[in-house]
């Protein structure tokens, strides 16, 4: 059953890293390099729904692209402010606050400078409302030749698809490429199940330095990967949801999947 079939609840643990290094489909999808996947002097636009999704998505791929000298532009979408409903340790205006400042941190562990974020402020939460608004601000940054990575259409939370769609609507308009990136799609979808669109996939091989380095990115988010004191709530970032992101590679699908 494909994603659109199905439901894309993100609850539970879900299946592990481990599990998916052992899929057979996976191992088959095939590997693309670096230079054929984002040709030498075209522009890197990642467009995250929320800090974080820019190195849950691709950070190998960032450092990368910064260690052959080029300056990805990183668009965040929101910021990240509703991540803890009702918490006192984490109210909006401080994960507003220390959120963009994980990324800009984290973002240094890929050696991309803070100045090459560009803010919607868009509501966490809230951009399905903003749809059109969100295209209309993407409309004006992306550049014909574009390489926009953002997360998969598919991936279970409603910013991130609202995002995604945006995106796919945007490149087309803009003669831009489109590369979507699971997430969450990790967590609902499960080996040998055909949720994932793998025949449209390609794997990126990620060097151990660079997943040194993404490792170290995600580290630094500690308002998602640590639990909330005030309420007892488990982190919104567990550690097995970081695995399955850190493996040897990074998985982009392509053709609006």
């Amino acid at each position: 059953m494909d994603a659109l079939n199905r439901s894309r609840h993100i609850g539970g643990a879900g299946p592990s890293a481990g599990d998916w290094a052992r899929d057979a489909a996976l191992a088959a999808v095939p590997s693309i390099e670096l230079a054929e996947l984002i040709p030498p002097g075209a522009r890197v636009v990642v467009v995250a729904p929320h800090p974080d999704d820019e190195i849950l998505t691709c950070g190998a791929l960032l450092h990368l692209v910064a260690a052959r000298g080029d300056a990805p532009l990183i668009v965040a979408v929101t910021d990240g402010e509703a991540s803890h409903p009702g918490s006192s340790e984490w109210p909006p205006q401080r994960l507003r606050q220390v959120r963009t400042s994980e990324t800009n941190t984290a973002l240094a562990c890929l050696g991309i400078d803070a100045s090459r974020v560009r803010r919607l402020a868009i509501p966490d939460g809230g951009v399905t409302d903003a749809a059109a608004l969100l295209e209309h601000q993407l409309a004006a940054i992306v550049e014909p030749g574009d390489v926009v990575i953002t997360t998969w259409r598919f991936d279970g939370h409603p910013d991130h698809e609202s995002t995604a769609l945006a995106c796919a609507n945007v490149a087309r308009q803009r003669g831009a490429r489109l590369l979507q990136a699971p997430v969450w799609g990790w967590h609902w979808s499960a080996p040998g199940d055909g949720a994932m669109p793998l025949a449209q996939a390609r794997k990126l091989p990620a060097p151990h330095a660079s997943l040194v380095r993404k490792r170290a990115a995600l580290g630094c988010f500690h308002s998602q990967i640590e639990g909330d004191a005030s309420s007892g709530a488990a982190p919104i970032l567990p550690a097995f949801a970081m695995e399955r992101v850190l493996h040897p590679f990074e998985l982009y699908f392509t053709d609006h999947a």
